[in-house]
């Protein structure tokens, strides 16, 4: 298990953006196929390949860099070290990150079940209130954490690592309409 996890902190020190990349997708995929296996109880013969698949891209090409970008900025604007700057972390988080990206997830999620720009413009209205106040109940308390304790260069994994449950909740909601119950 320890050479798994030197091998990991090489490749994030040689390719720290694609390593995110590569995180992010795998468990954005992973959240899906929960939502689809344990939540929406699909049998193994009507599983959303696709749908999976749209997942771990928009967790690859959008989710990993533009996190791990986003704590960079805050590292490098806000600093790495103390309860206050830690405060103001969460707080830029949450109040100014939060609330933009979750309209561009569910964008590009709407973009990708084939929604036009009305349709994307009613899943907005239908889903973003919701999902942002269950955000409020889980993301504060973990960013407290994760700015607190953990380096930057791992912060991107600890958040996708309890994103797993966050991207099931995600991709359930996103799809209860889209669902046939079997």
């Amino acid at each position: 298990m320890s050479r798994i996890f030197r091998t990991y902190q090489s490749l994030l020190r040689k390719f720290p953006t694609g390593m995110q990349a590569v995180q992010a997708g795998t468990l954005m995929g992973l959240g899906d196929q929960i939502a689809q296996n344990v939540i929406e109880k699909r049998p193994p013969h009507d599983l959303d390949l696709v749908r999976t698949g749209q997942f771990s891209c928009i967790g690859f090409f959008i989710v990993g860099p533009t996190v791990k970008a986003w704590y960079g900025i805050l590292d490098k604007y806000i600093g790495s070290k103390g309860a206050a700057v830690v405060l103001k972390k969460v707080i830029c988080d949450q109040l100014l990150f939060a609330p933009c990206f979750t309209v561009i997830l569910l964008s590009m999620i709407g973009a990708m079940q084939g929604n036009r720009f009305d349709g994307i413009k009613l899943k907005l209205e239908n889903e973003y209130t919701e999902i942002m106040i269950n955000n409020y109940k889980l993301w504060p308390a973990v960013q407290l954490i994760n700015f607190y304790l953990v380096p930057l260069h791992y912060q991107v994994l600890v958040v996708q690592a309890v994103a797993v449950l966050w991207n099931t909740y995600i991709s359930y909601r996103t799809n209860k309409d889209n669902t046939i119950n079997v």
